[in-house]
């Protein structure tokens, strides 16, 4: 946030402090130039009137990114590497999809019939069995090490990527809050948003809520105006702001001062622009929006569709309650009724709209679970070898790489490690992940670390 110098506090024509007045202008106009001034964050841009259609050219190379973030570390026996007939896979059978020899869990109905879209690596494995660990190595390709904070790659794609005309953040998370920016500047933080119904995770001051109801049209809030404020009224507080932050810039011309003076420029196009339509489900037809499943999960798929279309470059959708000590067949088959609609219908529906080939969807999450299936007919944390799912934008689907051996106990072939994967995915967007970011300690860090891409997957 922005200071001001003890003793030097810029005085207006009211006789009102400059902070004072700040603070009251950042009540009468809307919270969210309050959260624009608490993040400082150069993140909204120049009008992008192509809404709704598929964006060439508003992002470099033209791509885009969906992550599906599984939180809690998903079953992959139950999801992408079924063992019907052993021990361990339990009661789950497998389950032929659209592409011959290619099987997925009976809980993955709808993924199985865009099967020749997707392909799945079978073969990953880390050594990271805690969430926090998992999570981190999962989002950064890096392990933590306590001194250096890595920039995710929501975050690298939106500042390799990203549109910095674009209205909209290049980094958005629904439905729960994700891994930010790093040592890399504040704009590359993802801006959460709920899901559309009101009740996702995550939280943090950067959230924001999207109203209630299935196909909602109601405004995000603090982008609207208080009561008793129109337009004209608005605007001629917004000139008054501008007055004062501009006498002040005179005298303390600070990158903190111009900062905070940028980010209430940019929450104010935000408030006016028209790619806020983007958070308006009802402009899809309805058996559309059945498709995708009634719950959280499913429009939150929608919505990032929405998003990307819109110039989006990165959108991160989280699906929680992965974390099955016990009772993992049933709540595993629960979850997938959120999950396989969601995701199946995301990838058909981008197909349909021409956007497949240069979106990239992956299904992760912290780890896999034990194949031996525990006392409370639950699985346990396993990072030694689980699944991962990616689709379009530059991966060729319809295949399997890798295997873990008869039981999951083991990685049979072709072991993918985590900077192997992110290097994939930097490398299916166009982005080099040989590239390096310098560390707030002047250390060049590597995108992806010393990962090398996984060459069956890339077109």
């Amino acid at each position: 946030m922005a200071h001001d110098c003890e003793g030097c506090e810029g005085k207006v024509r009211t006789g009102l402090t400059r902070r004072s007045l700040l603070t009251t202008l950042t009540t009468s106009v809307g919270g969210f130039l309050g959260f624009a001034m608490a993040r400082q964050s150069e993140i909204f841009g120049a009008p992008h009137p192509e809404f709704l259609l598929p964006q060439e050219g508003t992002r470099a190379h033209g791509k885009s990114v969906i992550m599906l973030w599984m939180t809690g570390g998903p079953s992959q026996y139950e999801t992408w590497d079924p063992k019907e007939g052993r021990e361990n896979g339990g009661p789950t059978k497998a389950l032929e999809t659209s592409v011959p020899g290619m099987f997925f869990s009976e809980n993955m109905a709808t993924c199985a019939k865009q099967a020749k879209h997707i392909s799945v690596v079978r073969s990953v494995t880390s050594r990271e069995g805690s969430h926090e660990r998992g999570r981190y190595l999962l989002h950064t390709g890096y392990v933590p090490t306590g001194t250096v904070v890595h920039p995710s790659i929501g975050a690298i794609t939106a500042k390799e990527i990203g549109n910095p005309e674009l209205d909209l953040p290049t980094y958005m998370a629904i439905g729960g809050a994700s891994e930010g920016a790093g040592f890399l500047p504040p704009q590359f933080n993802p801006l959460v948003v709920d899901t559309p119904d009101g009740r996702g995770g995550g939280g943090g001051p950067e959230r924001r809520m999207m109203g209630k109801g299935p196909a909602t049209n109601a405004p995000i809030p603090n982008l609207s105006y208080p009561a008793g404020v129109d337009k004209n009224r608005f605007r001629e507080r917004m000139k008054f702001l501008a007055e004062q932050e501009n006498e002040f810039e005179k005298e303390h011309a600070t990158d903190e001062v111009i900062r905070h003076k940028t980010a209430y420029e940019k929450a104010d196009k935000l408030m006016h622009t028209p790619l806020l339509k983007a958070f308006d489900l009802s402009q899809e037809k309805p058996e559309l929006v059945k498709a995708y499943g009634e719950n959280r999960f499913g429009k939150g798929c929608l919505l990032a569709r929405r998003l990307v279309q819109a110039g989006v470059s990165f959108v991160e959708v989280t699906l929680g309650g992965w974390d099955t000590h016990q009772d993992n067949f049933n709540r595993v088959a629960a979850n997938c009724k959120s999950l396989d609609p969601g995701m199946g219908t995301l990838i058909r529906d981008l197909e349909d709209q021409g956007m497949l080939k240069n979106t990239l969807v992956v299904w992760m999450g912290e780890f896999g679970r034990t194949p031996k299936i525990n006392a409370n007919t639950g699985r346990d944390h396993y990072p030694k070898v689980w699944s991962v799912a990616l689709a379009g934008g530059g991966i060729q689907g319809g295949r399997v790489i890798g295997a873990s051996d008869k039981d999951g106990v083991e990685v049979k072939d072709r072991p993918v490690t985590v900077p192997d994967l992110m290097a994939t995915m930097y490398t299916a967007i166009g982005v080099d992940p040989k590239k390096k970011n310098i560390s707030p300690l002047g250390r060049p860090i590597q995108l992806a670390d010393n990962g090398v891409a996984v060459k069956e997957l890339l077109s």
